[in-house]
Order: structure tokens, then C-alpha cells, then sequence
């Protein structure tokens, strides 16, 4: 709760004891507590203010549409950007009526990258952050690791140490090692465009890349009624997705790249369990999911199923 000298005091409670309600308000007077806004009067440091700057100058470009500009140079010159920056965009799961302190972020920044990070609040709940390009050779497990592999398991790892010391969930997309002079604004869109795809078709994953999310972003230009046309003509009965059981199969097969006794055991059933349920689906869809063709289309539907439904 605080600290005390070298004291530091804790309040411990089982959390089963404790309503979703409770657990809320819990969680929110602790923001509050560690909240660090400041009082009318207060000022802020030279630092913030740099930041504050660069800030209104993404958002004012932005908001006219420019997508090239490169950066000034009083930005380069007080900020660490002369070399290639890997941008992570956080978007904090919750209202922008909440705040979270500038500096309490920024110091988890600082600490889990091992060096001054680059962070930029861009609104309320989302923190535009400027990572070393060095971690891409740290991060490596082997010599011929693929980048991709490598950026999400920073995202990862980052998300998990958010996950951990801050009070609240958030959402993180992570792209390509960027030159900030000259790339920075077209990496804030294309990292809001990822976070946007997430939410929308991928709501229980915490971390969006735009190379894993092309599909979604070619699905998403589709209007809404020719989505429904889609799912009608395709599926026959849409409201098969509607059945839990048949929507976890699908999703979990498809996920495992269509492996039966991988699909098996994650879903701890036995294989003839699974083949049963499949050939369920063929007979009232007509489409087989063991084959290409027939597990592409079903991908498709199972997208826009779930964007369409929240629609």
C-alpha cells in the first residue's frame, strides 16, 4: 500500500473472498493512491514538458493527415532517436476517465528495456514507447531466429511485466525496428491499426503485430452486409458458431494448423471425440475442415463471425 522508511506495508486478502465489484474498487482506490497528478500550481519537469511537446506535435500531424513528416530537429536533439527504435504502442484496458502517472510508466519503461526508453503518452490510456533496436540481438535465442520471433517475445515479456507491477490490463502491439526521423508517425498508425484489428477480431489476445493480422485487416475493409452474406452462404446456418462447443473445436483445429491429435489434446478429448464433432460440422455445412480448401473458408467465417456479432 505504502512505504515507510525501509518498511513497507501490505494488505493481503484471498481474493475468492472477494466480489468482481469488490475486487474493482479495490483495484481503483490503489490507482488512486499511487496516482501522482498533479495539484493546481504544480509545474511540470523539463523533461515532461519535451515530452508534452513531441506529443502535440504527433497528434497535431496526425490530425491533418500527414503520415511523412520527418521530425524536427529540436526533437532530435533532445531525445534519443538518432538510431533505430523498436516502437511498442500500450493501450490501457479501461476508461479515459482514469489516470494512470506519467512517471510510474515510464520507470517500469526505463527498468524492464535496461535503458532510457522513449516514452510518449499520445492520450489517457495509450503510451507510445521507443525501444532500443539493440534488444533484437539480445532477445535471440539462436543466430537465425526470424525478427518476428523475436519482436513478440519482447511484447510478450513486456506485457507480462505490465500484467505484473501496473494496476491495470492493457493490450500491446509491437512492429519493426524503426528509423524515428523518418518513420515515426506512419508506425503510430500502423501500431493503432493493429490494436484496433485485436480488439476486433481477437479479443482474448493481449499483444497485436500487423504481420500476423493481414487477413484481418483485408477482412475488415468488407461492408457489413456482404460480411452476412458471406457467413450465410458459406455456412448455411450461422448460428452454429453459436454453440460454444462447436466454436472452441473450430478455433483450436484451425489454430493447430488442422492437427488432430494436437487439436485433441488441447482440448483434453479423445481423437475420435474430435473426429466425431468434425464430421458433425461437414454433414450440416458441407464443408470438411480437414481440408484446405474447406479450413480456409471456415476461417474466414469464424472472423467475421466474431467482428460482425459485435457489431
Amino acid at each position: 500500500m505504502h512505504m515507510q522508511g525501509e518498511t513497507v506495508h501490505t494488505l493481503a486478502v484471498p481474493k475468492d473472498l472477494l466480489t468482481e465489484q469488490e475486487t474493482r474498487l479495490v483495484e481503483l482506490l490503489l490507482q488512486e493512491s499511487r496516482s501522482q497528478e498533479r495539484k493546481p500550481g504544480q509545474t511540470l519537469s523539463e523533461y515532461e514538458r519535451k515530452v508534452a511537446e513531441l506529443r502535440n506535435w504527433i497528434i497535431s500531424q496526425l490530425e491533418q493527415g500527414t503520415t511523412e513528416a520527418e521530425l524536427p530537429e529540436s526533437f532530435m536533439a533532445n531525445f534519443p532517436l538518432s538510431e533505430g527504435k523498436i516502437p511498442l504502442l500500450v493501450h490501457g484496458e479501461y476508461s479515459g476517465r482514469q489516470k494512470t502517472a506519467y512517471q510510474d510508466l515510464k520507470k517500469l519503461a526505463d527498468s524492464f528495456f535496461a535503458e532510457e526508453t522513449v516514452l510518449i503518452p499520445l492520450l489517457d490510456n495509450e503510451w507510445l514507447a521507443l525501444a532500443p533496436e539493440s534488444l533484437l540481438q539480445a532477445g535471440k535465442d539462436e543466430e537465425d531466429d526470424p525478427v518476428e520471433e523475436t519482436l513478440a517475445a519482447i511484447g510478450r515479456a513486456f506485457h507480462e511485466m505490465l500484467a505484473t507491477e501496473w494496476i491495470c490490463d492493457c493490450r500491446i502491439s509491437v512492429d519493426y525496428p524503426i528509423d524515428p526521423k523518418r518513420s515515426l508517425l506512419s508506425a503510430v498508425i500502423r501500431l493503432r491499426e493493429s490494436i484496433a484489428l485485436g480488439k476486433a477480431y481477437h479479443v482474448e489476445e493481449n499483444l497485436c503485430m500487423p504481420w500476423m493480422l493481414h487477413l484481418e485487416k483485408l477482412l475488415d475493409s468488407i461492408p457489413a452486409e456482404r460480411r452476412m452474406e458471406f457467413l450465410t452462404r458459406v455456412l448455411k446456418r450461422a448460428d452454429l458458431f453459436e454453440d460454444p462447443e462447436t466454436l472452441m473445436t473450430l478455433e483450436q483445429f484451425i489454430a493447430l494448423d488442422c492437427n488432430v491429435s494436437e487439436t485433441a489434446k488441447m482440448l483434453f478429448i479423445h481423437r475420435n471425440t474430435l473426429l466425431y464433432r468434425l464430421d458433425k460440422f461437414r454433414q450440416e455445412t458441407g464443408l470438411d475442415v480437414r481440408t484446405f480448401r474447406h479450413a480456409a473458408l471456415v476461417h474466414i467465417a469464424l472472423l467475421l463471425y466474431k467482428v460482425t456479432k459485435r457489431a
